[in-house]
This record gives C-alpha cells, sequence and structure tokens, in this order.
C-alpha cells in the first residue's frame, strides 16, 4: 500500500508520507496530508519520467537467488563491506544490537558485526530537515497522470495480465489498480532507489531523533528479514527511508504483507513484478478493499452553496462516515447510491481560488488506498492513473 524530495536533480518534485514508501504505518504525530495543499514531508522521491532506471542491486547475491527460510543453512549471512565505520562503538547502538538479539533470537555479535560495516548518511538527514513543499491537486496531478506512465501502465499490464488477473481472483483488488501503485510509487519497478537499506535505516534510527523510534523498530524489522533470507546484507537497495522494491514496502510491511505470488520459495519484491503484484494485492485487501467497489466519483456542487462545507474532510484520515443521502441533502450533485458512505473532499486545481476546485466522493476503496499513502492527493492520482490504464488496455 508502498509515503518526498529534491534529490540532487532540479526534475524530482516533493510529494507526500513519513517514510519513503506507501506501506508502512506512520507513526503518530507524523505531517498530515490534506486535499487542500499537501505538507510533503522530504522523506519519498517522485522520480522523472526520464532518465535512467536504478539499479537495485550492484553487489552481492540478488533477492531472487534467495530460496525460502527452510532452503536455508541456519548460519549468518556474511557482509561483503571489509571497512568498518566504528558505529558499533557507539553506547546506543551496542543496546539496540542487544534489543534486537534478545527480541528475535540472533547473534548479537552478528548484529554488531553489521552495524560496525553499516555508514551513516548526513545527506538523508539534510533531505529530512529540508522545509516542506506544499502542494495542490493541480501542481500534483500532472506529475503522475501523464501519457508515457499511463501507456507504461497499459504495458506492465499486459506483460503482466496472468499475474495481475489472479490477484484479482484471489484477493479482489482490480488490476489497474495494483498497476497504478507500482506506477505511482516506481514507475512500474523503473526507480526501485539506489541507497543501501542498512545505510538508510540506520542513519534515521541512530542520527534523526524525530523519527528514531519508528525507524530504529523498521532496522530491527530488517535484521529479522536479514535472518529468514540469509542475504548478503548490503545488497538490498531501497529509498533513502528504507523502503524497497517495485512496492517500496518498509522492512514491517515486508514481514507483514509480502507473499510469494509464483511459488517460487521467494518473497522477492526487488526482482520479481509477479510477488509485488500479490503483495500490493494483500496489503490492500488486509486494509478493507471491496471487490468492484467504487474508488472516488467526482461531484458537483451548486453555485453559492455552503451546506456541503460542514462535511468537507479536514484533519486525520477516517473511514467513510457519511451516507450519500445525508451530503445529497447538503447540495452535493451525485449518482451514487444513497446507502454509500464516502467523505467529501476538496481537490484545490489553484491555489486561493476556491471556485476552481474540483469535489470528489471518497469511498471505502479509496479509504484502502490512503492505508498504502496517507495522502488524498496519493489516492486520486493512483485512482485516474488505474482509469486511464483500464481506458487502454
Amino acid at each position: 500500500m508502498q509515503k518526498k524530495i529534491n534529490w540532487a536533480i532540479s526534475s524530482l518534485l516533493v510529494t507526500a508520507f513519513v517514510t519513503g514508501c506507501a506501506t508502512s504505518n506512520a507513526p503518530e504525530g507524523g505531517n498530515q496530508a490534506t486535499s487542500r495543499g499537501i505538507t510533503a514531508p522530504t522523506n519519498e522521491i517522485i522520480f522523472p519520467e526520464t532518465g535512467s532506471p536504478n539499479v537495485p542491486y550492484t553487489q552481492g547475491t540478488s533477492p531472487a537467488q534467495v530460496k525460502s527460510t527452510s532452503a536455508q543453512s541456519s548460519a549468518q549471512p556474511t557482509p561483503s563491506r571489509s571497512t568498518k565505520s566504528g558505529l558499533a562503538n557507539r553506547k546506543d547502538v551496542q543496546a539496540f544490537a542487544d534489543r534486537v538479539a534478545r527480541n528475535n533470537n540472533l547473534d548479537r555479535d552478528w548484529v554488531l558485526d553489521i552495524l560496525s560495516r553499516t555508514e551513516l548518511k548526513p545527506k538523508i538527514v539534510e533531505a529530512m530537515n529540508r522545509p516542506a513543499e506544499g502542494m495542490i491537486w493541480g501542481q500534483y496531478r500532472p506529475i503522475f497522470i501523464t501519457d508515457k506512465r499511463i501507456n507504461d501502465g497499459v504495458k506492465f499490464y499486459h506483460t503482466h495480465q496472468k499475474a495481475l488477473e489472479r490477484a484479482y481472483n484471489q484477493y479482489g483488488v482490480a488490476p489497474e489498480v495494483i498497476a497504478a501503485i507500482i506506477g505511482v510509487e516506481t514507475s512500474y519497478g523503473q526507480n526501485r532507489g539506489n541507497w543501501a537499506v542498512l545505510d538508510a535505516l540506520a542513519t534515521l534510527a541512530f542520527d534523526y531523533p524525530r523519527r528514531a523510534e519508528f525507524f530504529s523498530k523498521e532496522l530491527e524489522n530488517f535484521f529479522v528479514i536479514l535472518n529468514e533470507t540469509k542475504l548478503e546484507p548490503f545488497s538490498y537497495k531501497g529509498s533513502y527511508a528504507g523502503a524497497m522494491g517495485f512496492p517500496q514496502f518498509m522492512p514491517s510491511s515486508y514481514l507483514a504483507y509480502a507473499v510469494d505470488f509464483d511459488g517460487d520459495g521467494l518473497r522477492d519484491l526487488w526482482n520479481n513484478p509477479v510477488d509485488a503484484i500479490g503483495s500490493v494485492a494483500n496489503y490492500l485487501a488486509k486494509h478493507g478493499w471491496v471487490q468492484d467497489g467504487t474508488v472516488a466519483l467526482e461531484v458537483k456542487i451548486p453555485t453559492g452553496n455552503t451546506a456541503h462545507l460542514q462535511y468537507k474532510h479536514t484533519g486525520r484520515l477516517v473511514p467513510p462516515k457519511y451516507s450519500v443521502a445525508t451530503l445529497k441533502a447538503a447540495g452535493v450533485q451525485t449518482y451514487a447510491h444513497n446507502n454509500n458512505k464516502a467523505n467529501l473532499f476538496e481537490f484545490e486545481m489553484e491555489k486561493n481560488n476556491p471556485a476552481a476546485s474540483q469535489w470528489w466522493l471518497g469511498f471505502q476503496n479509496f479509504y484502502s488506498i490512503t492505508r498504502y499513502n496517507h495522502s488524498p492527493l496519493y489516492a486520486l492520482a493512483v485512482h485516474q492513473l488505474a482509469e486511464g490504464i483500464k481506458a487502454r488496455k
């Protein structure tokens, strides 16, 4: 369900959420995004439409070569890095290693050895500390709803049609929605990130106090993944917030929702789009997706009407709470069934021009998408990209 920065390239734009991916459960107190000018923490990347795709692995063994846990030896994976950073000399790092080893029945010396070779990256902290950039729907939409991204989504759909349809049959999630989430997250796997996940998570766990608790837990989860897969620890690449693979799962989401969808004994979200497809579908299904349910509908508001404003969504996202009948009584014009429940969203097309705004109803499936990324803008972009793919496939 995958969560944004000018990354040393002027064409990169900032978007929303706290973790660099869509699929972590945001800690309480995180930046909140609304459709009227999203506040975008500098921790998730919108990749440009052009440019070389990121190469997910540059050293060591690819996760595609890692069999299921039962097929592995009990030996701990050995780091390929020979240079030690000195990180393991810090008392807080040693305390972390103690806790990880105790909580997960791991070898403390193995944890410390990996941490001793892990490098803290000041550029990540600098990026996280940059002022947030406000973005309205009129700015956000053109980033994702483009002919190229739609056409690439159609290609992705046809290439993986069997897996997408099987995911629909098993989880109930529409194929075009699965494709659209992967398209928004990583341009269908073209941009998966080049940071060593260990470096990214350790930097944020030990040198970013504002979110240290959250990222410390994600780093602990990553050690669990390392122990299960027996993969060379520094071969994992991802975003600078530690999000991984086609769907940009954080380690906690990988452990909870990643699936081996092609039955080869692997949960490979880095190189296997079939596993990514199944994992995205599983994530949405576990977060309340309704098979064949409506995601969102644009509605009309009569000129001069103000009764609807009491129902406009503000603040933290919540499940749909108003009946369509109630919203219609407040002047909202829609053909949606009266008994359905929805939330009412205003999406600004122009700053300081309410007359240009679009108004949308977000239903349960809209809310489910916001469990992947807590931004209404993200959810509407996924919906519209999915509709574009569906129309052209």
